[in-house]
């Protein structure tokens, strides 16, 4: 069992924009199970402060990521010493340490976790293998090879469903596995304040414009799904490497015009835009959980994802959401016009959204860490 007394510790890489509410939420379930919560990260000074009176001290290093290859791999060694030494001073205080978000192939502050006898757990909330086939960087692939050794030094894997432990090529270390998520929705915020059927006709995608996320296929989809439709708009939001390729994809196939690229969407404008979709697309090699899935369903949203990940587990195909084949274009376009003409599609938003108003809220997410930590 995990010894909270003096703490725990959690690490995470530096943090975007899209980094904040999962290092958030999982702030505000570990200090709901430990007296203080110390934090390790870059690029971060937000408050990351939860409900209640718990303490929660931040120690946030400066982060460039460098632009060519040497400087990425010199500054990253740098930033993972820097949180080695920080584990080190907290040594006599901090017994357990959670790296989350990808910082668990930090290697140098694994093995120092471990040499000091401290427990190390992995939240994984995202598959590296499934970003490298995607990405196909060189650098992912190095990050594998981390990736294998800092597994063998964990004493305990997390991950969101039992489904990722075959879809992750997790196999060899069940035994180091349990289940639990640090996803939970404040229902007051992501909720329903347009209804369904006085939506404008728009269907969209929101998250990062990368690779893995199969967004350069919905772009490609889109001369098929609105030659179907011809009165429906399209609203792609978010940023990233792909921004230049989507936007010329639009460009080529003569239907920017009916394309809006409203660039990065803060979370607190997130329920605004979900509010004005009808269908919301997710065409991604590999996911986690992905929370703008359970926002889009909060908010009575049908989501249409691939096969991927926990997705299965929220997403039943007709019931509270849509699931396609694969992340071709063709596959889209044809589950896309699939969605929009069911005939039961505002009845499929309703139970979406009933699930996960049972499902994930704050008090079951604390219930389900609680007694995965007991068995560490």
């Amino acid at each position: 069992m995990v010894d909270f007394r003096g703490g725990v510790g959690l690490i995470t890489k530096p943090l975007g924009g899209g980094g904040r509410v999962p290092v958030s939420n999982l702030v505000e379930i570990l200090a709901a199970v430990s007296d203080s919560v110390f934090v390790i990260t870059a690029n971060e000074s937000v408050n990351l402060n939860p409900r209640g009176d718990a303490k929660v001290i931040l120690d946030s290093f400066r982060y460039d990521y460098g632009k060519n290859a040497f400087e990425k791999i010199v500054r990253n060694i740098l930033l993972q010493s820097q949180i080695a030494f920080s584990i080190f001073k907290r040594r006599k205080s901090i017994s357990t340490w959670i790296f989350f978000l990808d910082s668990h192939v930090f290697i140098f502050p694994v093995i120092v976790a471990k040499i000091l006898g401290s427990k190390v757990v992995f939240p994984l909330a995202a598959s590296i293998k499934g970003s490298s086939k995607a990405q196909n960087n060189w650098l992912n692939y190095l990050l594998l090879v981390f990736e294998s050794i800092t597994f063998d030094f964990a004493d305990c894997i997390i991950l969101y469903s039992d489904n990722l432990i075959s879809d992750w090529d997790l196999n060899r270390y069940s035994s180091k596995i349990l289940i639990a998520g640090e996803h939970f929705l404040d229902f007051t915020t992501f909720t329903v304040t347009t209804p369904y059927h006085d939506r404008p006709n728009l269907i969209g995608y929101i998250g990062r414009l990368s690779g893995e996320k199969g967004v350069q296929h919905f772009a490609q989809a889109l001369p098929a799904i609105l030659s179907n439709h011809q009165d429906l708009r399209v609203l792609i939001g978010g940023d990233g490497q792909l921004k230049d390729i989507v936007e010329a994809s639009l460009q080529d196939t003569r239907i920017a015009d009916r394309v809006d690229l409203p660039g990065w969407i803060s979370h607190d404008e997130l329920p605004k835009y979900l509010n004005q979709l009808r269908l919301l697309v997710l065409p991604s090699y590999t996911e986690g959980l992905p929370n703008i899935m359970l926002e889009a369903l909060a908010c009575g949203t049908p989501v249409l994802a691939t096969d991927v990940g926990a997705i299965p587990d929220v997403i039943r195909d007709g019931e509270t959401g849509f699931i396609m084949e694969d992340n071709s274009p063709e596959c889209i376009a044809e589950n896309v016009i699939r969605a929009l003409n069911s005939p039961v599609l505002e009845q499929i938003a309703e139970n979406g959204r009933l699930f996960v108003e049972e499902n994930f809220t704050f008090e079951k997410v604390v219930e389900n860490w609680k007694g995965v930590l007991q068995d560490i």
